[in-house]
C-alpha cells in the first residue's frame, strides 16, 4: 500500500450486498407468526440498515417485551432463505479485486451480527478480500469480540470506530448506504461516501453529510482515488510546513 492509499471501511447491506427481499421477507415472516402487525413494503425497507432491534420497536411498533422473540424467528427465516436470495451490487466483486491488487486494505462495519456478516460474506465469495470484518454481537448487546479481543458495542458509531482502530488508527474513508454510516464515520473524523443503490430515501446521504453520493462502483472507485490525492497533498503541506 502506498502512502496515500486510504483504508476503506464498507457498510454491508445495501452497500455490498443486495438483500433483495431477504432481509423483510425475514421480518415480515417472524411478524406475522407471532400475530404482529406487518408494515407496508415501504416501511420495511426503512429498516434495512439500522440496528433491527431499535428498528422494530420504533419503526415497526414492536412491544420490547417481544422484540427478542421477533429477532429470533427472524434470523431462523434469514440463515433458511434469506442469505440465498440475496446478491452483490454489481461491480462490488471487481472493486474489492481492484482494491486487494493495488493493496488497499478494505473493511465491514456493520450492525449486522458479526457471524451473521461473516456467513454473507463468505457465501458471496468475497470474505477474502477483507482485512477486518466488524459487527455487534449476536443478541445485538456490546460483547461481541474481534480477532484483535477487543469488544465491539453495537451502535454504528462505535462498530465503525473498531474497525478504524482493527486497522491500525489509520486515516480511512467510510461507505454506506443510509444515514447511520455518515454519522459514525463523522463521529470518527472519516468522510463518508454515500452510494445511491442502496436503501436511503432521495437526500438523505446528502443531509447527513456526505462528501459525495455516487451512483455506480465505478465513481466510487474515482471519488476515493481523489480523496487519496486530497490527503496525499494535504500529507505533502504539512511535511512542507514541518520543515520550515
Amino acid at each position: 500500500m502506498t502512502q496515500t492509499s486510504v483504508p476503506v471501511i464498507f457498510d454491508l447491506d445495501g452497500t455490498l450486498v443486495d438483500p433483495a427481499g431477504g432481509i423483510t421477507g425475514g421480518i415480515a415472516a417472524a411478524l406475522g407468526e407471532m400475530g404482529l402487525p406487518v408494515p407496508d413494503q415501504e416501511i420495511l425497507d426503512s429498516m434495512v440498515g439500522p440496528k433491527l432491534s431499535d428498528s422494530l420497536g420504533t419503526i415497526a411498533g414492536v412491544p420490547a417485551e417481544l422484540v427478542g422473540e421477533v429477532i429470533t424467528r427472524y434470523r431462523t427465516h434469514y440463515l433458511a432463505t434469506g442469505i440465498a436470495a440475496s446478491r452483490l451490487y454489481p461491480g462490488i466483486h471487481g472493486l474489492l479485486d481492484h482494491f486487494s491488487a493495488s493493496g488497499r486494505p478494505v473493511a465491514v462495519a456493520t450492525q449486522k451480527p458479526l457471524r451473521l456478516a461473516q456467513i454473507v460474506l463468505e457465501h458471496h465469495g468475497i470474505a477474502g478480500f477483507f482485512t477486518v470484518i466488524c459487527g455487534s454481537s449476536d443478541d445485538e448487546s456490546p460483547d461481541a469480540v474481534l480477532p484483535s479481543g477487543r469488544s465491539v458495542p453495537a451502535g454504528k458509531v462505535e462498530i465503525v470506530g473498531a474497525a478504524l482502530a482493527e486497522l491500525g488508527g489509520q486515516c480511512a474513508v467510510m461507505v454506506g448506504d443510509r444515514h447511520q454510516d455518515v454519522a459514525g464515520a463523522m463521529a470518527n473524523g472519516l468522510d463518508c461516501v454515500g452510494v445511491r443503490w442502496g436503501f436511503a430515501p432521495d437526500g438523505e446521504l446528502e443531509e447527513a453529510g456526505a462528501v459525495a453520493v455516487v451512483r455506480t462502483t465505478d465513481e466510487l472507485r474515482k471519488k476515493i482515488e481523489e480523496l487519496d490525492v486530497v490527503r496525499a497533498a494535504a500529507l505533502s503541506e504539512v511535511q512542507n510546513d514541518g520543515s520550515l
